[in-house]
């Protein structure tokens, strides 16, 4: 059993930025992939980054693309994403998730194994 904790969340003004953390329990293997994604009220879940073959591959939707960037400290187990030029329609709760045994990559739509319970990003206009 793996154990995803984020935090870094938080409110903010637009045009500000935020850096959440996602501490796994488990050592972060270049198997495995990390994912980023937010889900606002009323919406569906949205992937919106990916972080995999030891942090050295990232992949972002287009709504974030430029503006987040995902990174991987393997010393700590832990993945980040740095979030720049925040928007009020960022605002949603974030989760990260991790996905073992990927062979060549992994999407927004692999089968996570595991998931965190969210930290909660707020930004005001």
């Amino acid at each position: 059993q793996v154990q995803l904790v984020e935090s870094g969340g938080g409110s903010v003004q637009a045009g500000g930025s935020l850096k959440l953390s996602c501490a796994s329990s488990s050592y972060i293997y270049s198997t495995t992939c990390m994912g980023w994604f937010r889900q606002a009220p009323g919406k569906e879940r949205e992937g919106i980054a990916l972080i995999y073959y030891g942090g050295s591959l990232t992949y972002y939707a287009d709504s974030v693309k430029g503006r987040f960037t995902a990174s991987q400290d393997n010393a700590k187990n832990t993945v980040y994403l740095q979030m720049n030029s925040l928007k009020p329609e960022d605002t949603a709760m974030y989760s990260c998730a991790l996905v073992k045994g990927i062979g060549n990559g992994c999407d927004f739509g692999s089968r996570w194994d595991y998931w965190g319970q969210g930290t909660q990003v707020t930004v005001s206009s």
